[in-house]
């Protein structure tokens, strides 16, 4: 557990969904909140920091990068944090596919150096690993444990096969207390535009605002197990407070389909998602992963962790947050485009 009066927390990924969930959190229990940062970040913050931008006057940021061990070791043996919580990666799956090379070399690598620098710099930090129920992949039961076989199906999930494997080995080689959260699929207002989830409900707010006329996506018969990202932080911290360390899934134990996806979100706007959504084979992965759900049941027993945001709720906080987007947009640029007019008559 850690000693200082204000533990120090470490993360990398801040800037992304998870990472501003959890800064929100460890900050309200009365941590000092660090985040590693790509230096093109800090040269254009109005962008690259927006999800953290509430809280940047809370938080010290340092610029290093994944890909460079030296910069890394800095920041840890600078700050030796009592907690680091890994979750930054190339994380987008479709993308995986078109540059395999960095996915793996990034995800990877960047794990391999952060275990590393941790090692030599701050042998009693506690550390967090961001893996993913993309790690099964083709699963072999369902639904998916701790004790499940990995059959990952993208370079997104060989390359976390791999940080999950070289966090274990860390643990058990040097004995750092280092931790695997093996997550299934979780989403927000804060998700990217790219993934499935969030593409469906920024649709619904673009198409109510007259700004998009329909959505093509991929297989809407593919299943996942969604949750809320701001519950599956709370189980990142909780795994790095117990007295030894270990691995865990966390998951709703429940799984949908992007239709129903589809078919909820649009109807929180009062449209039938029929006709709008089209499925587009251009959207398919080259090796599909069908089916994944998860069963929480250890971190239910043993950290005490509960989901407390429902399905429904989840994609109605979703599509209520991209109507408001586009409808501000909307309002902005109908401001913007308005002719001017004079504050008072000129002299005749």
């Amino acid at each position: 557990m850690p000693t200082r009066k204000n533990p120090v927390a470490l993360i990398t990924g801040i800037t992304g969904q998870d990472g501003s969930y959890l800064a929100e959190w460890l900050l309200a229990k009365g941590y000092a909140v660090h985040g590693i940062v790509r230096r093109v970040a800090m040269e254009s913050p109005e962008v690259r920091l927006l999800r953290i931008a509430h809280l940047l006057p809370r938080l010290q940021l340092h610029a290093a990068s994944l890909e460079s061990y030296p910069s890394l070791f800095r920041v840890v043996s600078e700050i030796r944090p009592d907690e680091c919580y890994h979750l930054a990666a190339q994380s987008f799956v479709s993308y995986s596919f078109e540059d395999e090379f960095s996915t793996l070399n990034t995800n990877i690598n960047g794990t391999h150096y952060l275990l590393s620098a941790i090692k030599n710099a701050a042998p009693d930090c506690r550390f967090y690993f961001a893996g993913s129920s993309e790690m099964f992949g083709k699963a072999r039961q369902v639904p998916q444990t701790e004790l499940t076989p990995f059959h990952p199906r993208s370079a997104y999930g060989i390359s976390k096969v791999a940080g999950y494997d070289l966090t274990r080995n860390y643990r058990e080689a040097y004995g750092l207390f280092a931790c695997a959260g093996i997550l299934f699929n979780h989403e927000s207002p804060r998700r990217g535009l790219e993934f499935v989830t969030r593409k469906i409900s920024a649709a619904v707010g673009r198409i109510c605002a007259g700004r998009q006329k329909n959505l093509h996506l991929g297989n809407l018969e593919a299943r996942r197990d969604w949750g809320h990202a701001r519950d599956y932080v709370q189980a990142m911290w909780m795994m790095l407070q117990q007295t030894q360390p270990d691995d865990f899934v966390v998951a709703t134990g429940a799984t949908h389909s992007v239709r129903e996806f589809a078919e909820l979100a649009f109807a929180a706007a009062g449209l039938d998602y029929r006709d709008y959504v089209s499925s587009d084979p251009e959207f398919y992965r080259p090796a599909e992963v069908d089916l994944l759900l998860g069963d929480a049941g250890k971190a239910h027993r043993v950290l005490g962790w509960r989901m407390e945001c429902s399905f429904d709720q989840l994609v109605r906080e979703m599509v209520e947050h991209d109507l408001q987007q586009a409808r501000a947009q909307s309002r902005f640029e109908a401001a913007d485009s308005a002719p001017s007019i004079p504050l008072y008559k000129k002299a005749s």
